[in-house]
């Protein structure tokens, strides 16, 4: 029984992750499935978000998932599946939405956060070093400066020496 499960457990280490696809869902026709299967994983969860609807258990990606199913066997291609589906929930719907006006920000935002992150950090060690350079004297005390400095230390020393 241990041999058993052990490669039962083994066995599930090579297996891949498991879709959400129930059965009632599964097309009779394999090219069929295969191109649902195809398109699903272009689709994203509007719950999850972050899934595909071939991945989500969530009612509102089995519905997208009989949706697109519905549309191949009506006869639509592949193209037009997709279509129909962006006509309906907009291009947030793609797990890979298109670049153009309305993406901008989603595509070029975490650039333009990084860019601005490294410009930051390069001005503010610029400023520091700036700072730090003007804070320290660039020529030597002169011979009076150092006679005074010398005296002032003196003072100190006396003072602190008697408390």
């Amino acid at each position: 029984m241990r041999l058993i499960s052990a490669l039962l457990l083994a066995l599930s280490l090579f297996a891949s992750p498991a879709a959400a696809v129930l059965p009632d869902e599964i097309l009779d026709d394999p090219a069929l499935e295969s191109r649902a299967r195809e398109l699903s994983l272009e689709l994203r969860c509007l719950v999850c978000q972050n899934q595909s609807i071939d991945d989500s258990n969530a009612e509102l990606a089995r519905d997208l998932r009989l949706l697109v199913r519905e549309r191949l066997i009506a006869g639509d291609t592949n193209e037009e599946a997709m279509a129909y589906i962006r006509a309906r929930y907009g291009d947030f719907v793609l797990l890979r939405p298109p670049v153009q006006r309305s993406t901008y920000l989603l595509w070029f935002g975490p650039i333009g956060i990084v860019i601005a992150g490294v410009a930051i950090v390069m001005v503010t060690s610029r400023r520091r070093r700036k700072n730090a350079a003007a804070a320290t004297p660039t020529s030597p005390l002169s011979s009076t400066e150092r006679t005074r400095l010398d005296a002032a230390l003196a003072r100190e020393d006396d003072n602190g020496d008697r408390g």
